[in-house]
């Protein structure tokens, strides 16, 4: 009897669950993320997340070693939690598991729960801040699965409505953005601001992440979701979340739909002029006001450009990989602008990125573009041998197969390790879309001037 090949991830497209836990918790005022599990695992997380954001991030661990794989490790978790309580005052505690934690059947939200009865019965519990815990086991998905998760649990163990609202005359949304650039936020923090709204952001890594040079050390960085505004969001005239791949499944969004009665709209991530005008739509419904005619003209100017640009980029083929939502935002931005995408690539395996893709290039595209799922960087490579690519635009995990290729590579999304400056790259609004068409041409055309016998100077 023949065996079924063996089959591995060489180079994957994707990251852990917990460190997109992690992303998502360091997005809430006050909150220390925390891994129950073994050191190495935070360590790692650490180092990868400083290297695209220059900025220092702790990350707190349960410190498992073999014998807490056979005992459990409960106890260590209760002894890190005091410990992040006494070290850093946190304002609340993230904790998501691990594989390690995961596979041993560690019970997280009852140890949790013996914790603060243990606290209450020691008159501790006044100090005790915030605990929130989700399951996130590398195993079982992606970064952004991870990073998802913990925005739901945020909601759902934190907004319960079990308190009294504060009266507030103010009329606020709720924005669930997804995993963006601190650039990005800061953008649609601004727009929305423009409509004349209030704006409940979560999480919001705006400052946390991208913070100003300080000169003293602060252990838990300014800035991020209030836990004061998480609690009230379910008072919001609605709630704007984004992310193609999440329509119809249970998200934070979903719960304060279902909970309070928030209206909920959902759209693809605001890259390019159709995601935009999606956005912008949805502001308009919430404020009850026309698009100010800031980002009217701005939109005026991004449609120019399309125009200017048109004869470097019409017939050009890229390939696009990363995350599902990004790479669904850039495909529909791409095919606007002339770009032909060939290969659209991610290590997320949600099932839907193919529907989503089609969708979002219907009337662009003909035939549809390759999509993969699930897919490692040897996969891509294969792929990219039948597509042949003029273009690669994703993270920079994918350098080595644009030397090979001899492409262009256009940096977007996370990580990027080998360019300064990746995590004040501006991709959303219309203002988001010109910068990244201005980068496409000018890296097209370089490597036209670069590969051109006499070379030339003016265009």
């Amino acid at each position: 009897m023949k065996r079924a090949d063996y089959v591995s991830t060489t180079n994957a497209c994707k990251l852990c669950k917990p460190l997109g836990a992690c992303l998502a918790f360091r997005g809430i005022e006050g909150a220390v993320p925390m891994l129950h599990g073994s050191q190495g695992c935070a360590t790692y997380m650490r180092r990868y997340i400083i290297s695209h954001f220059r900025e220092p991030m702790d990350i707190a661990s349960s410190s498992l070693g073999e014998k807490h794989a056979v005992y459990g490790g409960g106890a260590n978790l209760k002894q890190g939690i005091r410990n992040v309580m006494t070290k850093f005052g946190a304002g609340m505690i993230g904790v998501a598991t691990t594989c390690l934690t995961e596979t041993i059947g560690d019970d997280v939200p009852m140890i949790l729960r013996e914790f603060r009865k243990e606290m209450e019965q020691a008159g501790e519990a006044t100090g005790l801040p915030p605990l929130v815990s989700v399951s996130t086991p590398s195993y079982s998905g992606t970064h952004m699965e991870g990073f998802h998760t913990a925005v739901r649990a945020v909601v759902d163990q934190l907004c319960t409505g079990d308190f009294p609202y504060e009266e507030s005359a103010e009329k606020f949304v709720n924005l669930m953005p997804g995993f963006l650039s601190p650039a990005d936020l800061r953008h649609l923090k601004e727009i929305v601001a423009d409509f004349g709204l209030g704006c409940v952001m979560l999480p919001d890594i705006s400052e946390t992440l991208d913070g100003p040079a300080l000169e003293d050390y602060e252990k838990i960085p300014a800035g991020g979701t209030p836990i004061s505004g998480i609690k009230r969001m379910g008072s919001g005239v609605a709630t704007l979340e984004f992310g193609h791949t999440l329509e119809g499944s249970s998200t934070a969004g979903m719960i304060l739909h279902e909970r309070f009665g928030v209206p909920l709209h959902q759209s693809g991530t605001p890259i390019g002029l159709r995601e935009t005008d999606a956005f912008f739509k949805a502001l308009e419904l919430a404020s009850g006001i026309k698009t100010p005619e800031k980002h009217a003209l701005e939109k005026g100017r991004l449609v120019d450009a399309y125009v200017d640009g048109h004869k470097y980029l019409f017939g050009k083929r890229a390939v696009v990989y990363g995350e599902e939502d990004l790479v669904i935002g850039l495909t529909a931005f791409l095919a606007e602008i002339g770009i032909k995408p060939v290969l659209c690539a991610s290590g997320g395996n949600s099932g839907r990125l193919r529907g989503c893709i089609q969708r979002v290039t219907a009337g662009l595209l003909e035939p549809p573009p390759i999509v993969a799922e699930g897919a490692d960087f040897r996969k891509i490579e294969e792929l990219c041998e039948e597509v042949s690519p003029d273009l690669l635009v994703g993270h920079s995990k994918g350098y080595s197969l644009s030397t090979k290729l001899g492409v262009p590579l256009v940096r977007v999304g996370f990580p990027i390790h080998d360019r300064f400056g990746g995590h004040r790259t501006l991709h959303v609004g219309y203002r988001g879309a010109q910068m990244l068409l201005d980068r496409i041409v000018n890296a097209i055309l370089e490597k036209a001037q670069k590969e051109s016998p006499i070379g030339y100077g003016y265009m």
